[in-house]
């Protein structure tokens, strides 16, 4: 029986939320990839038409379409019939999880969210010493001056270091356990270096919220930069 053929260009728009555009974005052109919505091998909408399907800057949209062309998801031709095309075979099945780890990676984000973000809270409701401020800071920094290579374990050491803040090594244990499993997956998908800038950014929200005692904003900071890694995550590996 032939299967359908989905015209992308008809899609209805279903914009991209708050927080995370280009994450999401990442998502859904993936997802759209995986799919066959945008079948391989063909052109994409145009650019204004798909961002407005997404509801994201233009900006937002070429600066993922550009990290998914790198990492071999989509083709770029130029000429009267250029444009930006699916391509025609996705990267292999070596950087996807195996059948069962669908569940795994849920629980993974699952369980990391309410142990970070509890750990966010905790650590902007202590009493923090000037030692405890600066060894905050100090981590911050460490991820600042990370290169691709160095930046997801300083990531990780960047989390822990808001557990420990906390007081409870049971909790820090935690993390760190759940940072390690966190950093398997994101070994099988691809560095993008707007995803690090953005993460940066959302790590310089986390601390001044902890260093301020601002518990909501902490909690809520640590819950918006998982999400964009969870976006990532699904996109590439979902």
């Amino acid at each position: 029986m032939e299967m359908p053929h989905f015209d992308s260009g008809a899609l209805p728009p279903r914009p991209v939320r708050r927080g995370n555009a280009f994450e999401e974005t990442v998502e859904r052109v993936l997802e759209n990839l995986k799919l066959g919505i945008y079948a391989a091998g063909t052109r994409l909408p145009p650019e204004r038409e798909l961002a407005a399907q997404l509801g994201v800057s233009r900006a937002t949209l070429r600066e993922a379409l550009a990290e998914l062309q790198a990492a071999g998801y989509l083709e770029s031709r130029r000429g009267r019939y250029g444009g930006t095309f699916a391509a025609q075979i996705l990267p292999g099945p070596a950087a996807q999880p195996d059948q069962g780890d669908a569940h795994d990676l849920e629980d993974v984000l699952l369980f990391r969210r309410v142990v970070e973000s509890a750990a966010a809270r905790l650590a902007a409701e202590a009493t923090l010493t000037p030692a405890a401020r600066a060894h905050l800071r100090s981590a911050l920094e460490e991820v600042d001056c990370a290169t691709t290579e160095t930046f997801r374990p300083k990531d990780a050491r960047f989390h822990i270091a808001v557990a420990e803040l906390s007081g409870s090594p049971r909790l820090v244990a935690a993390v760190a356990d759940v940072r390690a499993q966190a950093s398997d997956l994101l070994d099988r998908i691809p560095l993008l270096q707007a995803n690090l800038d953005h993460s940066q950014a959302q790590h310089r929200e986390l601390t001044e919220a902890i260093l301020r005692g601002d518990a909501d904003a902490a909690s809520a900071a640590a819950l918006a930069h998982l999400e964009g890694t969870e976006r990532l995550l699904r996109g590439f590996l979902g």
